[in-house]
């Protein structure tokens, strides 16, 4: 049982909670980036995988590594898309799970925004990361760590 983290854009406070779960339950935790990402010296459980620089480089690396019942965070839809569809739980950074209930249309919604975008017009951006976003996540990332270790030691 692995935890993945798209690492290049997760928020500190993130990592932090990933971190901290980590470090309690020593499960293997794997941040992917195209550059050096800090980990802290107490998280034994936790590297971090530099990819070489280029699009999507990170994603590649997830998708060929990353395992059924394994937990992923990224808010990439369509990285977190290919990891539903081979049986990873996925969170985003805001507390929300993608599952293959819900990735279809978050995926629709997302080319349809990249299409007004692309014709001009202005669809405003995400609201800055806060608090209540963190506790969200956390809620959210306990809930599915949770299930991932119970399928974990049930398949073992």
């Amino acid at each position: 049982m692995k935890i993945w983290i798209d690492a290049d854009a997760a928020p500190r406070d993130v990592k932090e909670v990933v971190f901290r779960a980590a470090n309690r339950l020593q499960i293997e935790t794997i941040l992917v980036a195209n550059s050096m990402v800090t980990t802290p010296a107490n998280a034994t459980t936790v590297r971090c995988v530099v990819v070489r620089d280029g699009a999507d480089q990170a994603d590649r690396y997830i998708v060929r590594h990353g395992e059924p019942g394994e937990l992923a965070v990224t808010a990439d839809l369509p990285l977190a898309g290919m990891l539903v569809d081979k049986g990873l739980a996925v969170v985003d950074p805001r507390g929300e799970e993608y599952s293959s209930a819900n990735i279809a249309s978050r995926l629709s919604m997302r080319n349809f925004m990249d299409e007004l975008r692309g014709a001009g017009m202005e669809t405003g951006g995400s609201a800055p990361y806060g608090p209540k976003d963190k506790k969200a996540f956390a809620s959210t990332f306990d809930r599915l760590l949770t299930r991932a270790i119970r399928r974990a030691g049930s398949s073992s």
